[in-house]
């Protein structure tokens, strides 16, 4: 192909931005040339290179940023807490690509299990439950590939890392709540 970001988004279903904070590196026009129904991940941060509403104003289907504060969060943050969790569980003595990607299949199942929209296609960091869960498929993950320390159940592991993720949650929510840590101020997109 002979072009730039435009003669690429031309008639294409999947826009995958990971490149340099924007906005409008991507332009709407772009979007509006991609086929309908088009899938836009624009996830540089912390301004993604088109912001997610103006994709879907041109177009998009579906729109995800690497942003919580927005929908459709495509971002490592969802992943990172139960892949070591799960590593650190069973003691695996590195990561692998499967489970990287038992980490992915699991965040797909939770968002399955709770309803995909196209506004919610993967959970969001508030929904904690899918932490432990990534946990427990790393960690099986793991013990299939013979990278462990150890060999545990899943129910075992999924206890025991629901269990250690609700106490450190309860334990940072005390902490707030005494004024011994503070939260960091919400980012909201600016006005266009």
């Amino acid at each position: 192909m002979i072009g730039g970001i435009a003669e690429a988004l031309r008639g294409a279903d999947v826009c995958i931005a990971f490149s340099a904070p924007g906005p409008d590196l991507i332009r709407p026009e772009w979007i509006r040339a991609m086929a309908s129904d088009a899938i836009v991940f624009a996830c540089a941060n912390p301004v993604p290179e088109i912001w997610p509403d103006r994709a879907r104003e041109a177009g998009a289907r579906i729109a995800a940023s690497g942003r919580c504060d927005l929908p459709n969060q495509v971002n490592n943050s969802l992943a990172f807490p139960g892949i070591f969790r799960g590593a650190l569980d069973v003691r695996a003595r590195r990561i692998s690509d499967q489970m990287a990607v038992a980490a992915a299949h699991e965040l797909a199942s939770f968002a399955r299990e709770r309803g995909l929209r196209e506004d919610a296609i993967l959970p969001s960091m508030e929904e904690w439950q899918v932490y432990p869960r990534v946990a427990a498929a790393t960690a099986m993950a793991a013990q299939a590939e013979g990278l462990t320390a150890t060999e545990r159940t899943r129910e075992s592991l999924l206890e025991e890392a629901e269990n250690k993720i609700r106490l450190a949650r309860e334990q940072a929510e005390a902490l707030v709540r005494a004024g011994v840590i503070s939260l960091p101020p919400v980012r909201s997109a600016p006005s266009r």
